[in-house]
């Protein structure tokens, strides 16, 4: 691959539970790649088993960048992201290699590609605020007024996502624009790099069955005492890293807030509106080639159809 030329990259995305791991795995060894990981936290050391992280045997065979980059006491946002992320992707190109990146954490994804969202700054007072009236009505009364002002954001976001529904009504009290006229930018890719994007998909149920096989293997696993060390440790975890799928629904149930069937069962029903969530906005990026998985196939049995896509994709650049 040519030094000189603008990186190449291949991502490999999808909802979660998809299998873009073991494609992206097969990938890398096929061609001499480096994968970038797209992931909000496998970035985070000591969140292994419910991150879905390759083992280490595989990371000793695959060069991996942007996993256990940073303690989970610490914040990570997309903004560090991308500037780990471009310097791990000028370091692959340096050595002639093809960056793989791999992960379906849709805002990385779209920071990464299409430019970072410019908004105004966090406003300490309005957060603290919105958080109260959250408290005392209820976070269904934030969504309805945010779909008044931005049925464009509040049509892409689960009416639960609190966090988000607020950052949504700041900017407007902050700018009087909804933040959805902030986002135009995003389906606009740059051109710092050469790109694929590819994609599995699943029908909702198929999905469905394969999150509950995969949290099930996840607490055969270890992910009940993983979340236990990391319920115990100091420094605590951050909030970024307590909300994360799998880990704070265990630490509710550490924190006595209900038993461990209860938590088993919502951490299911939380993954499943996460990967809503991920169709949502994949719906919108027109530039995925989609690969349709059929219920009770292996992935990994496509693999020929990605190795192709991309092997035409090269031959044409």
């Amino acid at each position: 691959m040519n030094k000189n030329s603008v990186p190449k990259i291949v991502f490999i995305t999808g909802c979660t539970a998809s299998g873009k791991s073991a494609i992206g795995q097969k990938l890398a060894e096929r061609f001499d790649a480096e994968i970038l990981s797209v992931d909000s936290m496998k970035v985070y050391r000591e969140m292994d088993i419910g991150t879905a992280k390759p083992s280490q045997a595989v990371r000793s065979k695959i060069p991996y960048h942007l996993i256990d980059v940073v303690d989970p006491s610490e914040a990570f946002s997309a903004g560090r992201f991308v500037e780990q992320a471009e310097e791990a992707i000028k370091q692959i190109h340096s050595r002639g290699k093809l960056t793989i990146g791999v992960g379906g954490t849709v805002l990385y994804l779209k920071s990464l590609t299409e430019g970072l969202f410019e908004g105004p700054s966090a406003d300490k007072k309005i957060r603290e605020r919105l958080n109260y009236e959250a408290q005392q009505l209820g976070t269904e009364k934030l969504y309805k007024k945010l779909k008044l002002i931005d049925p464009i954001t509040a049509e892409r976001l689960h009416r639960n996502d609190l966090k988000r529904i607020i950052r949504a009504l700041e900017v407007y009290e902050l700018t009087a624009k909804p933040i959805s006229s902030f986002q135009s930018q995003f389906g606009q890719l740059h051109n710092d790099y050469d790109m694929l994007f590819l994609g599995l998909r699943y029908q909702r149920e198929h999905l469905n069955r394969r999150i509950n096989k995969r949290v099930k293997k996840m607490i055969e696993a270890g992910l009940i005492e993983e979340v236990r060390a990391l319920y115990h440790r100091s420094p605590p975890l951050s909030p970024q890293a307590r909300d994360a799928v799998g880990y704070a629904e265990l630490i509710n149930h550490f924190a006595g807030q209900w038993d461990i069937e209860t938590a088993i069962e919502k951490i299911k029903i939380n993954t499943r509106r996460l990967a809503k969530h991920q169709r949502t906005w994949f719906k919108r990026m027109q530039h995925i080639r989609w690969f349709d998985v059929e219920p009770d196939v292996d992935p990994l049995a496509l693999i020929d159809d990605f190795v192709q896509a991309i092997e035409i994709w090269l031959d044409n650049k």
